[in-house]
């Protein structure tokens, strides 16, 4: 199928060219279609697919002819709610790429800046917004927000506004919009939950779904290191020095553990940043344009920060900590397999995580490379049973608890690199 068979407006297909794309990717070839039918829809993909031109696409189609050239006092037509303020960026610019040869205006809001700018171009009026849900609320609140004319409701990313702890907020918005809306609901997985929230907002939704999760690592070259927690940091650092790795994006678990391995990282002379939801807005932009436009070369990154990222040709994803969700694992190494591009995941797998990649393997069905040649692999705990007798419930030998204390000694005075 070509853009051109779904019989887009002139406009939008002359967009869409130019950005050098002539056939629909799986999700919008399904999901485009029930859109421009006027069909609530649930749709199954996660970031990379091309999800969000699959519902931007059809929306800016129809609201085109509704609106046309019209220069009556603008409305909002379409309401997009996304859990991030990356996201929310993210559709905005999608929505004025496809939309630039129409009359359409769209303004993306968010909290952790001032409003002032915001109310303004609300008060001009907009077509299309786009929010995250706290700072909607609070314009909503104040009296600047109309939803009277809304047609078209968004819920994007709705597994991450569930983990959020979002889910009351959209609940309310919900209650504020109209009920003869088109809903569409977006969600990288499908957990009971998600189906639920369907139940209650849509109207007899069409399903869509585009390739099973586990399958995208396919494309991807996997590597595991098996590696003793405290060496991480080391090892990390090996690799971006001894392999020459740039443009790497490298996830942890937690925000103090990304500043951490930031820290550590600068200590070496690695430019590095961390981006979680600790930092300000204007510092989160500006480390990721800055990682972007390649003047900082390893960004850490927390789950939940790292869901707002989209870069094309990402060559290197790095798990320094496994996630304990074998589908995040995979949401992760998929930044660097975009559109059918290559490109190569490392992960990090100490002993208490065992477990979690036990569970990623039993996911991905895949056959992930052992490096086994590294300076810090995990060290043998248990005594070789093919080696000397054990002694450790006999007498120690004369002068063992010298030496014991000469080991302990070296091994306070054995300076890490970090």
């Amino acid at each position: 199928m070509l853009f051109e068979d779904l019989s887009l407006s002139n406009s939008i297909q002359r967009a869409v060219f130019e950005e050098g794309y002539t056939s629909p990717t799986p999700i919008q070839e399904k999901a485009i279609p029930f859109i421009l039918a006027g069909k609530d829809l649930v749709g199954c993909a996660q970031t990379g697919t091309g999800k969000t031109a699959a519902f931007a696409i059809p929306i800016i189609h129809n609201l085109h002819r509704m609106i046309g050239s019209s220069k009556k006092t603008k409305q909002i037509r379409c309401l997009v709610v996304t859990p991030t303020r990356e996201l929310a960026v993210q559709i905005g610019e999608s929505f004025d790429t496809y939309g630039k040869y129409t009359n359409l205006r769209q303004l993306t809001v968010f909290g952790g800046v001032s409003q002032v700018p915001q109310v303004d171009q609300l008060k001009k009026g907009v077509d299309i917004l786009i929010a995250t849900p706290g700072r909607l609320l609070d314009l909503h609140k104040q009296g600047f927000i109309d939803f009277d004319h809304l047609h078209y409701l968004v819920l994007d990313e709705s597994d991450l506004m569930l983990d959020m702890g979002f889910i009351n907020d959209v609940r309310k918005i919900v209650k504020l919009v109209p009920t003869n809306r088109q809903t569409l609901l977006f969600s990288a997985t499908m957990p009971m939950a998600i189906r639920e929230l369907a139940d209650t907002f849509l109207n007899k939704p069409e399903y869509v779904s585009v390739t099973p999760v586990s399958s995208t690592a396919e494309i991807i070259e996997q590597q595991i290191y098996f590696v003793d927690k405290t060496d991480k940091r080391a090892l990390l650092y090996h690799l971006i020095r001894n392999e020459n790795l740039s443009n790497v994006l490298v996830f942890v678990r937690t925000k103090h553990g990304a500043d951490n391995v930031v820290k550590a990282l600068k200590k070496h002379g690695v430019n590095s940043e961390a981006i979680h939801g600790d930092k300000s807005q204007t510092a989160r932009q500006r480390v990721l344009d800055h990682f972007k436009n390649k003047e900082i070369s390893v960004l850490v990154a927390t789950d939940i920060a790292a869901r707002g990222i989209d870069i094309e040709s990402l060559p290197y994803v790095i798990n320094f900590d496994l996630p304990n969700i074998p589908e995040t694992y995979v949401h992760r190494i998929g930044r660097t397999g975009r559109a059918g591009n290559g490109g190569i995941s490392i992960s990090f797998c100490s002993k208490d995580e065992e477990p979690y990649w036990k569970d990623i393997q039993k996911l991905i069905k895949v056959n992930v490379k052992t490096i086994k040649d590294h300076p810090y692999p995990w060290k043998d705990e248990v005594p070789n049973p093919d080696a000397k007798p054990d002694l450790r419930n006999k007498k120690k030998p004369e002068g063992k608890e010298n030496n014991s204390r000469k080991s302990e000694a070296s091994k306070k005075n054995k300076k890490r690199w970090y």
